[in-house]
């Protein structure tokens, strides 16, 4: 189930971006969306991404925004050649739910919906209860994530704020590719890309053989207010139940303090002694 970390390609066969587009909503996956649990799958991180990517420019409605968007993987997602499918399914005027279908091997692999909702002027009532978390500048260099496999934790720079434990900690990441190779990447669907990256930084036990195994069947994203920048600030923490469920939450941070909190549910196997 695990590889070796860091297996990328270099020279003639670098892949500088998550994804190359095919036309026509389809699109084939690059070494940096593998994932840490199956090394044939992608990671739902750059998955998250590109669907929101389909999603943001499905109908664009300037007047209105992405206020929640939930993923739920129906099953493993494989690399190589897919395609996504978006359309409006509730309409309205001021509010409006979007669903975009990852498809891959003429299966549905993961389905995602997304909440748009009308702007409007209320910064006078505006106020945020969750903590900022320190700055990227005040956090130091983190290795831990190398005990992650897959060519997507391996894209990633990762920054840690002192007081990290497991179960408990404050990470900022971020990765230099684009979404889409040779196409601007917004600011909401680089960070979105990033998010499912909170299950892995800071584990209550170590991955791997005689271990357990912990992947997330969803990821649930809501949004207060549009994120900016390229680092993604992660202030999490990991629950696991007594009966084979966990849950991951995030506390979701840019550069200007905290935008969103993120959800993911677990299923905790036991995994065989090597």
């Amino acid at each position: 189930m695990f590889r070796e970390h860091g297996d990328v390609p270099s020279g003639s066969e670098r892949q500088d971006y998550f994804y190359r587009s095919l036309g026509d909503g389809s699109y084939e996956s690059s070494i940096h969306t593998q994932g840490a649990w199956n090394p044939h799958e992608q990671h739902m991180a750059p998955v998250s991404g590109i669907m929101t990517r389909g999603l943001e420019l499905h109908q664009p409605r300037p007047e209105l925004r992405m206020a929640r968007i939930s993923f739920d993987i129906l099953g493993i997602i494989p690399a190589g050649k897919f395609r996504i499918e978006t359309k409006v399914i509730r309409p309205g005027r001021t509010i409006e739910l979007l669903q975009a279908e990852l498809i891959a091997d003429e299966r549905v692999a993961v389905r995602a919906t997304a909440w748009r909702l009308q702007r409007g002027e209320t910064a006078d009532v505006a106020a945020v209860e969750d903590e900022a978390m320190p700055g990227v500048e005040e956090a130091g260099s983190w290795h831990d994530l190398d005990q992650w496999p897959g060519g997507y934790i391996a894209s990633l720079k990762v920054k840690v704020v002192p007081g990290h434990r497991p179960g408990r900690g404050q990470v900022w990441v971020r990765s230099p590719y684009p979404m889409v190779e040779g196409e601007p990447t917004t600011d909401l669907v680089r960070l979105m890309g990033l998010v499912d990256t909170a299950n892995g930084i800071a584990s209550r036990i170590p991955p791997g053989p005689g271990s357990y195994m912990f992947p997330n069947v969803d990821l649930s994203i809501h949004l207060h207010r549009e994120p900016v920048g390229e680092w993604l600030g992660l202030d999490t923490s990991v629950t696991f139940g007594t009966d084979g469920i966990g849950l991951t939450n995030s506390v979701l941070n840019d550069a200007h303090g905290p935008f969103g909190v993120a959800s993911q549910i677990l299923t905790v196997r036991q995994l065989p002694a090597a």
